[in-house]
């Protein structure tokens, strides 16, 4: 196991869980394997054996290691055994966007939208008139790149809701926990969607009708150019980070 650093007592128990998830999630601590035990740990770090403990636990609700009695505590597989909630932090993990992970977001956004704009249009359609077109009004009214990608957020939480899906509301969740922390950052590409006030009139439109196949058609209309132009971006990073 690589040597752990001592923690900063600001914030014992969030120090020692982030250290421990950025050794998860790089890979250094294979899945299968065993972390030192809780008194160990405590010696590495420089913190109490409560403060390791209920940073494991977190681990372990998290899904990320198993906890068995005599203290023993084993790594799972993250990919296999994690929930949507660590899309945030597996985005940041050491620090630099993971851009497979940012990938990953950007399809399941294009592919999941269009199916939430569908739901929503057959389920709560006209009901969505109001808020809908307050949003956009929002959004049209403000100029500041960074508050409109915020509207687009509230437009879409409106839809997502409407959907009536608590696996889509929670998947909305932890979409945007990962996106709002690089909105300042997106805000350049991101203005191919949130510029385009006559597209989010047109899905709408289909959205309050009740069309359900036209809301899908609208959706995917508004949600594809800037997610491309991303994953273009995403694919050159790729390539400049490539060794010669």
């Amino acid at each position: 196991m690589p040597p752990l650093q001592p923690v900063n007592r600001r914030s014992v128990p969030d120090e020692v869980f982030d250290q421990l998830f950025g050794e998860l999630v790089s890979g250094s601590i294979a899945p299968g394997e065993s972390l030192p035990s809780e008194r160990r740990l405590a010696e590495v770090l420089g913190v109490s054996r409560p403060a390791v403990r209920e940073a494991l636990q977190r681990l372990a609700h998290a899904g990320l290691v198993e906890v068995r009695q005599g203290d023993t505590t084993t790594v799972r597989d993250i990919r296999r055994a994690g929930g949507l909630d660590l899309l945030p932090r597996l985005l940041f993990a050491g620090g630099d966007i993971d851009l497979g992970v940012a990938r990953s977001i950007l399809e399941a956004r294009l592919h999941v939208g269009p199916k939430i704009a569908e739901l929503a249009a057959r389920r709560r359609g006209p009901a969505l008139a109001a808020p809908l077109r307050t949003a956009v009004r929002a959004l049209d009214d403000d100029t500041d790149p960074v508050n409109r990608q915020r509207h687009a957020l509230t437009f879409w939480e409106h839809v997502t809701d409407a959907a009536e899906s608590v696996t889509f509301r929670l998947m909305f969740n932890s979409l945007r926990a990962a996106y709002e922390p690089a909105l300042e950052a997106l805000a350049h590409v991101m203005a191919a969607e949130v510029d385009r006030t006559d597209a989010y009139t047109a899905l709408i439109d289909a959205i309050v009708r009740g069309d359900a196949t036209a809301a899908r058609t609208r959706a995917e209309d508004l949600l594809r150019p800037a997610t491309e132009a991303l994953i273009d971006v995403i694919d050159q990073l790729e390539e400049s980070h490539e060794p010669a």
